[in-house]
């Protein structure tokens, strides 16, 4: 059994080779018939063995087929092997309001946000992660997946925009996980809230609450700073503007570490707040998540080839070795 691909490319650079050895073979014999005549080759080069030059050409051929042969790895026999893959479910909840236009955090709260997602699914092995965007309601924008180039996709995919209904309501966040739990152990269900924190409706320590009986730990991180910002909003024709209240006056958005910190602790979860390069997400994994006990996502049967790789690589040292030591010149009696 070998990697059709690599045992393509490794044969036809064989191939390559041999043309190669052959057409530095014709182009030497060329420049000696310049000197000398063919009839009195024998004569002058009685020393040389052409059949021992042709015999280390082919040694080296043998020596780069073998070695291309043992790269491509070849297997046989192989054996049935349990594999299990163990991981966290992680669903991650993101605050798509307005608010999170605010550029206390650059280029904004939202943009900030989906960046730390990203490195935070690249240090993820094995894990299940899905996504929430919730607003004044919430959308499951992907369910829980250990495909993380959907995910990311899915990241990409939400804005401002992503929910028609204005407002933040962190209790539709927290009830949309609860959903998205509902079939998965207990003592594995994480939901991560990232938001600044301002909840105009609904009632979100009742459903931390409800989380908590549920054995889901809610974890938050607070974007944006405490002084905060005027919330900025692009028009269709690239000019800015500022959120005004419905008396007219301009939004200040600043992030309400209170609410966050009583939700993180009413599940047993933990809070943290993003701030300059260190945005959270990576402690959080590192110092939280990554000790939690995981569950067994996934178990199968599999085969397992076994590699041989050893006995090309050795054919290919002896044919090295020949080559060295077979010397091009005659033997006489």
């Amino acid at each position: 059994m070998f990697a059709a691909p690599h045992m393509f490319n490794g044969f036809f650079l064989v191939a390559c080779m041999a043309l190669v050895l052959y057409w530095l073979a014709k182009m030497r014999r060329r420049r000696i018939n310049r000197f000398v005549h063919k009839h009195l080759m024998p004569d002058v080069a009685a020393s040389v063995s052409r059949r021992k030059h042709i015999l280390k050409d082919v040694l080296l051929m043998l020596v780069l087929f073998f070695s291309v042969l043992a790269l491509v790895r070849p297997q046989w026999g192989f054996e049935w092997m349990d594999v299990r893959r163990e991981g966290l479910d992680i669903f991650i909840a993101i605050d798509t309001s307005k608010s999170m236009l605010t550029e206390d955090v650059k280029p904004n709260r939202l943009e900030r946000t989906k960046l730390a997602v990203k490195d935070l699914v690249r240090k993820l092995k094995g894990d299940r992660v899905g996504l929430i965007a919730f607003a004044g309601s919430s959308f499951l924008a992907c369910p829980l997946t250990t495909d993380y180039s959907g995910f990311l996709l899915s990241l990409d995919d939400i804005s401002t925009s992503t929910i028609p209904r204005g407002g933040t309501d962190i209790s539709k966040a927290i009830q949309e996980g609860l959903k998205g739990y509902e079939d998965v152990p207990a003592q594995y269900k994480v939901l991560v809230i990232l938001t600044d924190g301002e909840n105009w409706e609904g009632d979100p320590l009742h459903w931390a609450k409800v989380a908590a009986d549920r054995k889901i730990r809610i974890y938050t991180v607070g974007i944006g700073t405490r002084e905060g910002e005027l919330v900025r909003v692009f028009k269709e024709n690239g000019d800015q503007d500022f959120v005004k209240d419905a008396n007219g006056n301009f939004i200040k958005s600043r992030l309400n570490e209170s609410l966050l910190k009583e939700l993180a602790a009413t599940t047993g979860g933990a809070y943290v707040r993003s701030g300059g390069a260190e945005f959270g997400l990576d402690y959080l994994y590192e110092n939280q998540l990554s000790h939690l006990e995981k569950r067994n996502i996934e178990s199968r049967v599999e085969k397992k080839y076994h590699d041989h790789f050893e006995y090309p690589l050795l054919l290919a040292l002896l044919c090295l070795l020949a080559e060295t030591v077979i010397s091009s010149r005659r033997k006489y009696e």
